[in-house]
């Protein structure tokens, strides 16, 4: 049984690539998982039930288990199968058996941690369906259940194959509030829904799962007055508003839009309980239930209380922790951190640098060598991404001479300086800017625009340095756009005055 599963390493920009691509993810089974049901299935006495309870254990599996009977050759012109007992039957225990042995079979532990925790947000998401919703629509539970498991699942495989895409769209649209659309231009050539619903109508999942994507894209018109209805404070002007658009009323009774309801639940739980994303859901879900938001926040409260006790993982952030914290805490990106101080060992080799700097016996051959070793300086102190450009006077431009975490292609660039206001202001006089969150928006779009995707930051520092008075080098440097270091900034402050002293010692031998 092979334990790994080959990704892909090229980001797809449209759609039906992205289809392709994510089609042919193979899901990571835990092994444990994997081996219960495949003695279950090879023995004769367990029930197609007792199979089906089995693969519940594994999301992974039971989505295999439903693509593959949804596109066999016997199933293609029925409708998608709503419930894995439905998928086993239609696939048979034969071909169960095969498609088992296909798969990657994986220890939990070594479970990628990005895929489990969006497989972990299904399964909350699931356990917030069966506690609101199952009850009072108990005919449906099975699409329920198994809609609100699968809604998230065209994510599964993107979450395996570009587990660094959805972190930094996380980062940036959740944690950091850039505009949705144009992330998700940048990072994936596509808007992320418009993603989900071909994978899933590819896919064939339950028609409930795609309706939820389709009500997303087209009908947020609709989505957007019933929104308006839900903030209205009192239920019986609630109740006279939806009377009067008795379209909008069945369009949004809808027992499908209980996959929604349930799974923007959850995942608006994972940034905090007291965010306006949740609180717009809480409140779409009272209407729906027709019952209070006390009532909402309540059940949701226990729900997701309840999914931990069967789903928490250590590794893993479940919004029910966070239950535990101050009401208004919320859970921070790591990239909002920031990042450990440098250890003893790096402070020291930072020391060396830097005394190697001040030595009044210029030991460096040209200026790409004295560069090379203000770079290594830098990055012994804690900064992750460092430029460092010298000032061409003569053409009045920045060329980059050495460069520590970001593209190789960077060393050929050359920046102008004229009609950009913040060059011309670090390249007239030795000065520093630091970037911080409440001065960004006022800096950043005089960034020069080479520079803005190499350096996407709000903690970034940019020193120009002098000797004899002239700016001779400009230095960019910060800790991967997390929080600054307090010891990487004052590390900073003494190396650029050594790398300084280092330019006049050089320009000296030179004169």
């Amino acid at each position: 049984m092979p334990s790994e599963t080959k990704v892909p390493s090229q980001v797809p920009s449209t759609l039906e690539a992205w289809v392709k691509v994510l089609d042919s993810v193979r899901l990571p089974v835990p092994k444990e998982s994997h081996d219960r049901v495949l003695s279950a299935i090879n023995d004769s006495r367990r029930s197609l039930r007792d199979i089906a309870e089995l693969m519940q254990g594994s999301p992974a599996l039971v989505l295999s288990v439903m693509r593959e009977a949804n596109h066999s050759a016997n199933a293609s012109q029925a409708e998608p199968a709503e419930s894995l007992e439905v998928a086993l039957n239609r696939l048979g225990l034969a071909r169960c058996a095969q498609l088992l042995a296909r798969l990657p079979a994986v220890p939990s532990s070594d479970l990628p941690p990005t895929l489990n925790q969006f497989v972990q947000i299904s399964q909350h998401a699931s356990q917030q369906a069966s506690g609101l919703f199952a009850s009072r629509l108990a005919r449906l539970w099975q699409e329920i259940h198994w809609g609100s498991l699968l809604f998230l699942s065209p994510l599964w495989p993107l979450a395996l194959a570009y587990p660094a895409l959805l972190d930094t769209w996380e980062l940036r649209v959740i944690h950091r509030g850039e505009d949705a659309a144009q992330v998700e231009q940048e990072l994936f050539g596509v808007r992320i829904m418009a993603l989900c619903r071909a994978v899933a109508e590819h896919w064939r999942l339950p028609e409930w799962v795609t309706q939820g994507y389709r009500l997303l894209l087209e009908e947020r018109e609709h989505l957007a007055q019933v929104i308006s209805i839900s903030r209205e404070q009192d239920p019986l002007e609630q109740q006279h508003r939806l009377d009067q658009e008795p379209g909008l009323r069945r369009w949004f009774n809808q027992p499908a839009n209980t996959v929604l309801l349930a799974n923007n639940l959850a995942l608006a739980a994972q940034v905090g309980w007291d965010n306006p994303h949740l609180l717009r859901w809480q409140l779409l879900t009272a209407l729906y239930l027709q019952t209070s938001l006390d009532d909402v926040q309540n059940q949701v409260h226990q729900q997701a209380a309840a999914s931990a006790r069967r789903h928490a993982r250590a590794d893993l952030f479940h919004p029910a922790e966070a239950l535990l914290w101050p009401w208004q805490q919320r859970r921070l990106h790591p990239d909002m951190l920031p990042p450990p101080p440098p250890s003893a060992e790096d402070l020291a080799t930072w020391r060396t640098l830097c005394t190697e700097l001040l030595a009044q016996t210029n030991r460096f051959t040209n200026a790409v060598h004295l560069a090379t070793q203000a770079r290594d300086a830098l990055t012994a102190c804690g900064f992750t991404r460092v430029m460092l450009l010298s000032f061409d006077r003569v053409n009045e431009c920045l060329r980059v001479q050495q460069i520590a975490g970001v593209p190789k292609e960077t060393l050929a660039q050359t920046l102008p300086v004229a009609d950009n206001r913040l060059l011309e202001r670090l390249t007239s006089q030795a000065a520093q800017l630091r970037l911080t969150p409440e001065n960004h928006r006022q800096y950043a779009p005089l960034m020069p625009a080479a520079l803005r995707p190499l350096l996407r930051s709000e903690h970034l520092l940019m020193r120009s340095l002098a000797v004899n008075g002239q700016v001779a080098m400009l230095v960019l440097a910060d800790q991967s756009a997390r929080p600054l270091s307090d010891v990487s900034v004052q590390a900073f402050a003494k190396t650029v005055q050594c790398i300084e002293r280092a330019l006049a010692t050089f320009s000296h031998r030179n004169a």
